[in-house]
């Protein structure tokens, strides 16, 4: 079996030398992160989708959440200080971030934006989010991707 092309992501994995599982799905099939986590399957609990908001005050965050979950924007907001937050639109992410809707990282953005992850994951010893691009996902210990992005743990959810 070929090896799969490497994402920005992995290698970023790899130079930092991280610890991580890398998994492939058909990228036609699933489309939802609860499909994914299907697709793969995976507690989707322990499945993470990254999204990407703007701040009244024009600042971007980046928030990681289960996929099945949705972001309170309230509590988004006070997570990171400010008084309101907005979904990013789908066709900003691209030219902000260098990642497209449905293969969005953590890792890996053009520049770094303030990043909360949902206090859930910290009951997993590892989540599973995007590898940066669709059809491909990473399973790393929160732990470990401390020393990859910098971080906070808030509850994030509806």
């Amino acid at each position: 079996m070929a090896k799969p092309d490497k994402t920005n992501v992995m290698r970023i994995l790899d130079q930092k030398k991280i610890n991580y599982q890398h998994y492939c799905y058909d990228n036609t099939s699933a489309v939802s992160g609860v499909e994914v986590a299907k697709a793969l399957d995976q507690n989707p609990e322990q499945v993470f989708k990254t999204l990407v908001t703007v701040s009244g005050t024009g600042m971007h965050y980046v928030f990681v959440i289960p996929v099945a979950e949705e972001l309170d924007l309230k509590k988004a907001a006070k997570a990171v200080g400010e008084k309101s937050i907005a979904m990013l639109k789908s066709k900003e992410l691209l030219p902000l971030t260098g990642y497209i809707h449905g293969g969005c990282s953590p890792i890996g953005m053009k520049k770094f934006f303030t990043t909360v992850i949902d206090e859930t994951a910290q009951l997993f010893d590892t989540i599973i989010f995007s590898a940066g691009k669709i059809g491909h996902q990473v399973e790393v210990s929160p732990e470990d991707l401390k020393n990859v992005i910098a971080f906070t743990f808030a509850d994030l959810t509806v």
